[in-house]
């Protein structure tokens, strides 16, 4: 067989009522040109089953001993035959022209990775209240400097939709205490590879109870902090002791702590509250959001967590001639 254009890898266990529709969304796509790896990993219902049912010669099953997700999309990539890895959850539905437009993208404009805009439902193909915010905020981020810039924030590539150079994914997932897909994605981006998506919804993003970000301690709240500390110390923080922090809230102190349990200096600390603005916190000083001075050269760190207030700070942040990503850091 020739060698394909893309290689999509398709980790699974235990997802035989729905691993036959995601593997058709794949091999039904407009791009003609790919090979399907489904990684079976030590599945114990009759996925693999299912699979062998699908009669496509792209399609190649591959079984292995239970090893869990890292293990099984590392396993992808290291039989993948194509330059371009895409990966695909067995949950899910990738749209007729997502892989077409996504391999486009990433090579006309000559970026590391792409990703594409999704719609998140249940099983019943309803929009889900709780993760509308996430997807408004992850749908919203286009461009490589905007992907860049809101990294810490929360994943920005919905990883069943990331498409990418090999040499990415060659990285490999990395077993931990955090979710996997963030620690590859912001290991990426901090090695300067860039990142853009198709600003089309071409994936349905299916949030059911069976899902491992929904049960797996390793996508908890907690988790996700330690993820994206660990990559601010090793990028953005690394040479820095002093910062000034936005927020004292419920979300901003916490940060506040571990700010100075790790030895920053944290100078002040910015505020909207009147109650709080001209009080001291952990010994650093609450100043008022208006007082707020045009960047000199001390990173700002942004942990406010209110609906809406990241849009509100930085309209703010930028009339003071703020560039998020380069001088501010929003982390919630």
């Amino acid at each position: 067989m020739s060698v394909p254009l893309v290689s999509v890898v398709l980790p699974v266990r235990d997802a035989a009522s729905t691993v036959g529709r995601a593997a058709r969304s794949i091999l039904e796509s407009t791009l003609r040109e790919l090979e399907l790896l489904v990684i079976d990993d030590g599945s114990t219902d009759n996925t693999a089953e299912v699979v062998q049912q699908i009669n496509d010669p792209r399609l190649r099953l591959i079984q292995q001993a239970q090893s869990g997700v890292c293990a099984a999309a590392n396993r992808g990539t290291s039989e993948a035959r194509a330059p371009v890895i895409a990966r695909m959850d067995a949950d899910d539905y990738s749209h007729p022209r997502r892989l077409e437009k996504q391999l486009d993208l990433l090579q006309q404009s000559g970026v590391d990775m792409v990703g594409c805009r999704v719609s998140i439902v249940d099983t019943l193909g309803q929009a889900v209240p709780s993760l509308q915010r996430y997807q408004q905020w992850s749908n919203a981020l286009i461009s490589p400097e905007r992907i860049t810039a809101m990294r810490f924030v929360e994943l920005p590539i919905v990883n069943p939709t990331l498409m990418a150079r090999r040499e990415v994914f060659e990285l490999g997932y990395r077993d931990g205490d955090w979710p996997e897909d963030y620690d590859l994605c912001l290991r990426a981006l901090g090695q300067a590879r860039r990142a853009a998506k198709v600003p089309e919804i071409l994936f349905d993003w299916v949030d059911s109870g069976e899902r491992l970000t929904r049960n797996d301690p390793r996508y908890s709240s907690d988790a996700f902090d330690r993820c994206r500390r660990t990559h601010l110390m090793d990028g953005p923080l690394s040479e820095i002791r002093e910062v000034d922090l936005w927020g004292a809230g419920q979300t901003g102190k916490p940060w506040l702590r571990w700010l100075q349990a790790k030895g920053f200096h944290v100078r002040q600390v910015i505020e909207v509250s009147p109650k709080k603005i001209g009080t001291q916190i952990h010994g650093v000083p609450v100043i008022a959001d208006t007082a707020l001075s045009p960047p000199d050269g001390i990173p700002l760190i942004i942990a406010v967590g209110a609906a809406g207030a990241r849009e509100l700070i930085e309209t703010e942040l930028l009339k003071k001639g703020y560039t998020p990503g380069k001088d501010a850091w929003f982390v919630c």
